[in-house]
């Protein structure tokens, strides 16, 4: 099995991983909360993470992903107030809230099923463990680390943190986090600022609510993962990730909760992917540069020049490493874009190269450094370099600049199936999207060609029509002195 290092943000280092029972993993990872759309932060790290259960399995482990969906518990404010975000949206669409749940989970499974991913091994929910939170909730309280005010139960950060480190995972101390953290107002239940909830009581008008010991209610959000991860994995398991916004606020306080419970760290290695940026400014909704899967697939947002098929952007994810920021741009799709087409290029020579008696070239070596690479924490950048040298080696035994034997030529087409569709989880344009794509895209070059000699002949009644009903049909034409272009 080959030894493999990767960055535990619990310790701030690089280590090799042990797992607790090889070949056995336990993976969680912080899914959805299917209220909207998933956005593209969501999809970086579930697609990091996916190549990471991808190796993981090819070299050898055994794994058991466990990727929740948040349906409950998750409010607007962040003080445990404020409105269940699911029913909000209920109310105002003027449905039940599982059936908010229902369209939002079928459509994040759409966009992970279009990006390629793999699906997990379990996919729990938090309305269907609600018994599991109870009975966790329960358990904090005997532990004298929890308390109940009329119907609310909340964790006691002080007291918790005289026994463990709260602010272990973001390396901070209790003290710093107070001095961040607004006072308590005289209406506040809380019997400390940083204390959250566990149980929520249900207000007369709360759509979503469950008996429990301390009245009808709902859990809070954080509760869920800590007992979804401890039903499935065990009270201690091996790798925690998600997004590294829920590092401070949603997995301190799952540690927390697990401490509590289990007097243990409840996972070894805590794994976080970075944010996102567009034209190097974070990416957001109020900024007015975050855009949807849907929306950088099509080209419909104001930002995008065109439309970027799935692998594209999957391949474009892989170039820049889980750990840093990625940053989006037209020229780097774009790129990207190029540089995806080249590797399946070089797939196709590669499926015809003759073979020479003697070899120029050590792929043995540069497979090795293929795997060096990620065992190097998953380093996909190094990798595509190397990746992108089996281009040039290809194609220069193609032009006959270099001689390959049969072994090598094997060797090379092993190296493409494990490390290009295997692991990074790419697959020829064929199989996925872009036979629609590229025929859009050919009907629309007739079509323009079409207007182009309408305007030349003065048929303009003829060019107007042909660009109003294609503005109808959601396609913007821009016409310039080079000529004309569209996009979706």
């Amino acid at each position: 099995m080959q030894a493999l290092f990767l960055y535990n943000t619990l310790t701030r280092k690089k280590e090799e991983f042990k797992a607790i029972k090889p070949p056995f993993v336990g993976l969680y990872v912080c899914g959805p909360t299917v209220y909207s759309d998933v956005h593209l932060g969501n999809c970086r790290t579930f697609i990091s993470f996916d190549m990471i259960y991808r190796y993981l399995i090819h070299i050898g482990y055994k794994v058991r992903y466990v990727r929740n969906i948040t349906d409950a518990g998750h409010l607007e404010g962040d003080r445990d107030e404020g409105d269940d975000k699911f029913a909000k949206k209920a109310r105002l669409e003027q449905v039940d809230p599982m059936e908010i749940v229902q369209k939002y989970t079928v459509g994040f499974h759409d966009v992970m099923q279009a990006f390629n991913n793999m699906p997990p091994s379990i996919e729990p929910t938090a309305t269907g463990h609600i018994c599991e939170q109870i009975e966790m909730v329960k358990e904090i309280i005997e532990k004298g680390f929890a308390y109940e005010v009329n119907g609310t139960v909340y964790f006691d950060v002080e007291k918790y943190n005289k026994d463990f480190s709260y602010g272990q995972l973001t390396n901070r101390k209790l003290e710093e986090l107070l001095e961040g953290t607004r006072e308590l107002s005289g209406q506040d239940e809380k019997r400390g600022r940083l204390d959250f909830a566990l149980w929520i009581k249900a207000k007369p008008e709360t759509l979503m609510r469950w008996p429990s010991p301390w009245g009808w209610g709902f859990p809070g959000w954080h509760i869920e993962c800590s007992a979804m991860s401890s039903k499935y994995l065990g009270d201690v398991f091996d790798i925690h990730g998600g997004g590294m916004d829920l590092q401070a606020t949603h997995h301190t306080n799952e540690i927390a909760q697990s401490q509590a419970c289990n007097h243990k760290s409840p996972v070894n290695y805590w794994m976080h992917t970075n944010m996102l940026t567009v034209n190097g400014v974070r990416m957001s909704k109020s900024a007015g540069n975050g855009f949807l899967p849907g929306e950088l697939f099509t080209g419909s947002h104001p930002l995008l020049e065109k439309g970027y098929s799935p692998m594209a952007v999957r391949f474009f994810m892989m170039q820049t490493h889980y750990h840093s920021t990625l940053d989006f741009s037209n020229e780097a799709l774009q790129a990207s874009e190029k540089g995806f087409e080249r590797l399946m290029e070089a797939h196709s020579t590669l499926q015809n190269l003759k073979a020479s008696a003697t070899s120029t070239e050590d792929i043995k070596a540069l497979q090795q450094k293929c795997y060096d690479a990620m065992n190097d924490d998953f380093n996909t950048p190094v990798l595509v370099a190397h990746l992108f040298e089996t281009v040039r080696i290809i194609n220069s035994a193609n032009d006959g600049k270099l001689s390959l034997t049969q072994a090598d030529i094997d060797l090379l087409k092993t190296i493409y199936q494990n490390f290009i569709f295997d692991i990074m989880g790419l697959k020829k344009e064929e199989e996925g999207n872009s036979k629609a794509a590229g025929a859009l895209s050919k009907v629309m070059d007739l079509v323009l060609d079409i207007r182009n000699k309408a305007k030349v002949e003065k048929n303009f009644p003829l060019s107007d029509e042909i660009r109003n009903k294609l503005t109808d049909a959601g396609v913007q034409i821009k016409d310039t002195k080079e000529g004309s272009s569209w996009k979706i």
